[in-house]
């Protein structure tokens, strides 16, 4: 590896900026640092770096504004970006910016050297094209031998590209056609060229619309396009997505050659079905957490609203009783004076307990309106203590149905952590559902506490602090079925399951890791078959322990 390529390096988050210098350090390379796009920028300018690695999510400049700039002042530095699993919409449109890679975070090693590898292929191949370009316009060549090993260059450049080339004369009779584009559309060269239009590679309608834009201006200037998106025919009809940057080679103001750079979208494409089928995916599981919450609390809300019914209908018929003794008794004031200053007592605690149970029910629905939305992250102070209450309070009716014996200890001053409470909240509840549903109802017989009642097990849920970590630790733990050791392996891998069909897609747990993760924290799991599980989540607090956003 040459020893002069030098690496810019962007990332707001320090750690991560500190592990991959002493990574790309360790590997030979030159390594400049920026905590931010704006400073990023300045560094790309003054340092010229060959290749450039950027976060997408910073705050102030993001990095697809830091790849666009780079892209306009350096068009020839290779810009990779890194992203977190839930931005990977964001790292497929830095990749239709012209960035040559994309690494989800945490970063791999191997991961990191094979984009790097790419990404200097490409600015090689780049580099020496720009140079021959820059010779053919700038010298004369001296003798035919220079000529001929020129030439014989430029068509090894064409024919290894990884791109689709592809050149057409005025008639539009492919006269170039690399080997890239063989493997795109499949039809062999020696059918190819000289032989076939352009046109059989359009249907005809998007060959039109193709022309007009090119001929155009929108799209990259005068006969001229840059990043166009469109659709070509393979050699079996099948659509293939593509994205072509080309021109128009003119002479004497006559349009004459075109020539056109094609990049198979397919891969991309497919990766966008991904990421749009995995968010429906964990935005059914969430969907069927709230199910379960809300058949749970139709009787939660159902017993205030019934004592609201009955004290209202209490409260007329005693009016409509004293309207009736007025009635008959006309002069007897005083009587009616203290018969109405007894009823005002008896009133004033009837609408108490109305207003408390109105409240329950408003928390109630508030619970889960809350928990059903699409929220985006948000970094605010959370309580822990009141974050277990609030999940409590969406589950309660659910385990006095499964007759479950609550165990709650939270440690007094706990510190508050940083984070999004809509999403820890739906970890937490996820965490609670999943306790319910592996407690096996048995005899109570052989719980304590439970005064023989029948019982359906025991949860806990215990909050506390670490000292030697300084993190804020929550435990939710059963005395259910428990877990086999070989499935505690994969239990927050996704699609992973043991539940029957139709309570879950086995997304819960591994949404809930995510969650955990992003927040900087860790989730790990302890279980004994038979026995029971607990599932611990340490979380870090302090301001400098901010959600990573990625």
């Amino acid at each position: 590896m040459p020893v002069n390529w030098k690496i810019l390096v962007i990332d707001d988050d320090s750690d991560i900026l500190d592990v991959m210098t002493i990574t790309l350090k360790d590997a030979g390379y030159s390594v400049v640092c920026a905590p931010d796009g704006q400073t990023g920028i300045m560094l790309a300018k003054t340092h010229s770096p060959q290749i450039v690695i950027t976060d997408i999510k910073m705050p102030g400049m993001s990095g697809l504004d830091v790849l666009e700039t780079i892209k306009k002042i350096k068009p020839a530095t290779e810009v990779i970006v890194t992203t977190g699993f839930a931005d990977i919409k964001h790292a497929v449109k830095a990749l239709q910016y012209d960035a040559s890679d994309f690494i989800s975070k945490p970063i791999d090693d191997d991961a990191l050297h094979m984009a790097l590898r790419r990404a200097m292929q490409r600015y090689t191949d780049k580099k020496q094209l720009s140079d021959y370009t820059a010779l053919l316009e700038n010298e004369n060549l001296k003798t035919s031998s220079e000529l001929v090993k020129n030439v014989n260059f430029q068509s090894s450049l064409i024919e290894n590209s990884m791109d689709g080339i592809l050149g057409c004369d005025e008639n539009d009779i492919i006269v170039t056609y690399n080997k890239s584009m063989e493997m795109l559309l499949g039809y062999p060269k020696a059918l190819v060229l000289k032989q076939m239009k352009v046109d059989r590679f359009f249907n005809p309608d998007r060959l039109l619309k193709f022309k007009k834009d090119l001929s155009g201006s929108d799209s990259g200037g005068q006969n001229r396009l840059f990043d166009y998106e469109a659709t070509l025919l393979s050699m079996g009809k099948k659509d293939i997505p593509v994205q072509i940057s080309g021109f128009v080679l003119s002479e004497d103001r006559v349009q004459n050659y075109m020539v056109l750079f094609i990049s198979d979208l397919r891969a991309l494409r497919t990766l966008e079905q991904e990421v749009t089928v995995q968010a429906k995916l964990l935005h059914r599981e969430k969907m069927v957490s709230l199910g379960r919450l809300a058949a749970s609390m139709v009787h939660e809300i159902n017993n205030p609203l019934s004592g609201i019914l009955n004290y209202i209908k209490l409260m007329i018929h005693v009016i409509e009783k004293d309207e009736d003794v007025a009635s008959k008794n006309p002069l007897d004031q005083v009587h009616i004076q203290n018969q109405i200053q007894n009823r005002i007592q008896k009133f004033k605690s009837y609408l108490s307990i109305i207003e408390s149970e109105t409240q329950r029910c408003s928390d109630l629905v508030s619970g889960l309106l809350k928990f059903s939305r699409k929220t985006k992250l948000e970094q605010t102070q959370i309580s822990v203590a009141q974050l277990i209450q609030h999940s409590l309070l969406l589950c309660n009716h659910k385990l006095e149905l499964s007759n479950i014996v609550l165990k709650q200890k939270c440690d007094p001053d706990l510190p508050r952590v940083y984070g999004d409470f809509n999403q820890l909240e739906q970890c937490l509840i996820n965490l609670i559902f999943n306790a319910i549903d592996a407690t096996e109802i048995t005899e109570a017989g052989a719980i304590p506490g439970t005064n023989g009642a029948r019982s359906g097990g025991i949860l806990e849920i215990r909050a506390g602090v670490d000292p030697e970590e300084n993190l804020v630790c929550i435990t939710v733990k059963d005395n259910g079925k428990g877990i086999s050791k070989e499935d505690q392996a994969f239990v927050f891998e996704p699609f992973f399951t043991t539940k029957k069909e139709g309570y879950g897609v086995g997304l819960g747990l591994s949404t809930a890791y995510g969650i955990i993760e992003r927040h900087k924290g860790t989730i790990v799991v302890e279980s004994i078959p038979n026995v029971g599980s607990q599932f611990v989540i340490k979380l870090p607090f302090g301001r400098d322990r901010l959600v990573k956003t990625d």
